[in-house]
């Protein structure tokens, strides 16, 4: 045993010895190391890359993100909304690896409560089975004996039998448990199911054959002239009927051609209704304004007699539409034909914040709600109505168009309407007037507006044309600029008047309170009247050397008599 023991300390010796050398040199290598923990190759593939030192320390960030790579990015589906395919862009990113429908109820959840309390009650029916099984036992063995006792005895009490009875049937008879009311019926847990696919069905209908029709005819030389000739005559005819129809009879005839006659059964049928339904309206209001007729008809105040120069002020009617509300007033004219109606123009006078306008005709015998109702982009400013066409109504827009409806037609859009194309004015127009027919029998008007321009308008062949008449100037601002070129300021014209008798004879209002008496339109030439405090408002001339009068914006209603060139 000593022998095999020495060598052992001699190895341990020699392997501290070792360590301590291998230490100081910064390696652990002991001599009963093995060959191959020793020399350690790494092995590399062949196509590794070599990189450098600089390479290898460099650091890379990774980011994980939750987006799923293997979801589709071009969904796309059809949308009944616009009617095209459109890209979803938004993909559910969600990847489901494993799922296990199970049976296992969550004890806090309303179904393990309910679970839980059925199964209290089964057990607690199940004992109070067994108490009474064991109580009816021990009766049956007592039974005989207390008959005994009672043959012996026979001094009971009934009191004490009818204790001993109600007893017995408490024993008998189980307790039944009061059943807990549940918090919410409703309460109700989620499970699938699996239906049947609809079978598809085929249903077969049999549809009458669309008629049909033979015709067969020949074609030559002589058939082809005759109708080339024909068509021709008909071309002839129509432009000879075109020729003695008005301008606005051509345009009704034209829309009235391009009708179906399906449209034209239908639209008559509306027309009665509407008619009749007119006529009721009218019966309703007349009795219900009745009062009110009468007093625009006889109403005297006997309170006059007392008042010098003072009248008595009665409203009557109020017009008033929906529609129109939060618009201002901005003209109002009657009808010279039918006394009873009369147009107003709706618009708005905060020049900041320009809104729509409206068109609204009213009669005396229906206050309720206006007989015609016509709307713009732009508000109106001005209106007139024709005298020997009533229903033709010519209005000026603050937009600088003028335009004109035809309350014969029942479109809202106006039946002319001007343009830039067609010199439409570039600052609102202030007032328009009808004037006589020109030599070729074409409905004519004038209109006056901001921008200094008299414009002459006329109806040729369905369309505006309009003429310069004057272009108002500021006496006395006249500068002469480069080249000799002389450099006149604008004058704004607010109103205007023609003479009753002579057409080429009108006045003019200007913002910088002067009144002009133009003589002709073919020589334009203004003479000066008097210069007023204020712009002219609005202003009227009577007949030929008779008095004008005008308003203006302090208010005032100033009288000028012609020659007088002074107010009087």
């Amino acid at each position: 045993m000593a022998p095999k023991q020495q060598p052992r300390r001699q190895s341990i010796t020699v392997s501290r010895g070792a360590r301590k050398r291998d230490e100081d040199a910064g390696t652990e290598v002991g001599e009963g190391t093995d060959e191959w923990a020793q020399s350690k190759a790494t092995v590399r593939p062949p196509d590794q890359l070599e990189l450098t030192d600089a390479e290898l320390k460099e650091e890379f960030t990774r980011i994980l993100t939750a987006n799923n790579p293997h979801a589709p990015q071009n969904i796309v589906r059809y949308s009944f909304k616009e009617g095209t395919y459109k890209l979803i862009g938004f993909v559910n990113q969600m990847a489901v690896h494993y799922s296990q429908v199970g049976n296992l109820i969550p004890k806090d959840s309303d179904e393990g409560r309910r679970q839980h309390y059925r199964d209290g009650l089964m057990a607690g029916s199940q004992e109070s089975a067994k108490v009474i099984a064991s109580e009816t036992e021990l009766l049956e063995e007592e039974g005989p004996k207390e008959a005994e006792a009672e043959a012996g005895s026979q001094t009971d009490v009934p009191a004490a039998e009818a204790a001993e009875k109600v007893t017995e049937e408490e024993l008998i008879t189980p307790k039944q448990p009061e059943e807990r009311k549940l918090t919410n019926q409703f309460n109700f847990s989620e499970r699938a199911s699996q239906t049947f696919n609809n079978p598809l069905r085929d249903r077969e209908c049999q549809m009458e054959p669309p008629p049909r029709a033979n015709f067969s005819a020949t074609a030559n030389q002589w058939e082809i002239y005759d109708a080339y000739v024909e068509e021709l005559e008909k071309q002839e005819k129509t432009k000879e009927k075109e020729k003695t129809k008005t301008p606005v009879a051509k345009k009704m005839g034209k829309m009235a051609m391009r009708k179906m006659t399906s449209v034209e059964s239908q639209s008559d049928d509306i027309t009665k209704v509407t008619q009749a339904a007119k006529i009721v309206e009218r019966m309703v209001n007349q009795n219900t304004y009745d009062d009110i007729a009468q007093d625009f008809k006889y109403y005297e105040d006997a309170a006059d007699e007392y008042r010098e120069q003072e009248g008595t002020l009665l409203p009557l009617w109020k017009f008033q539409n929906d529609k129109a509300k939060r618009l201002a007033v901005t003209a109002l004219c009657w009808n010279p034909k039918y006394k009873d109606l009369f147009a107003v123009g709706h618009g708005s006078y905060d020049f900041v914040k320009q809104s729509r306008g409206m068109l609204l005709f009213y009669s005396m015998k229906n206050p309720s709600f206006p007989e015609y109702i016509f709307s713009s982009d732009s508000g109106i400013m001005c209106l007139d109505i024709h005298v020997d066409h009533p229903y033709l109504v010519v209005v000026g827009h603050y937009d600088g168009n003028v335009a004109i409806y035809n309350l014969k037609k029942p479109q809202s859009q106006p039946a002319f309407r001007s343009s830039a194309k067609s010199g439409k004015h570039t600052d609102p127009v202030w007032q328009v007037k009808w004037q006589k027919d020109d030599m070729d029998n074409n409905l004519n008007f004038f209109s006056v507006s901001s921008d200094g321009r008299i414009v002459s308008w006329t109806l040729v062949k369905s369309e505006l044309v309009h003429t310069d008449v004057i272009k108002l100037k500021v006496e006395g601002s006249t500068k002469e600029g480069q080249d000799g070129l002389q450099l006149h300021t604008v004058g704004c014209g607010t109103a205007f008047d023609f003479h009753k008798e002579i057409d080429d004879m009108f006045l003019v209002g200007t913002e910088e309170g002067k009144i002009y008496k133009e003589v002709s339109p073919a020589y334009p030439k203004l003479q000066p009247l008097e210069p007023l405090s204020g712009c002219v408002v609005g202003e009227r001339s009577s007949q030929q050397f008779g008095p004008s009068s005008a308003v203006t914006v302090m208010w005032v209603l100033q009288i000028l008599l012609q020659p007088i060139p002074r107010h009087l």
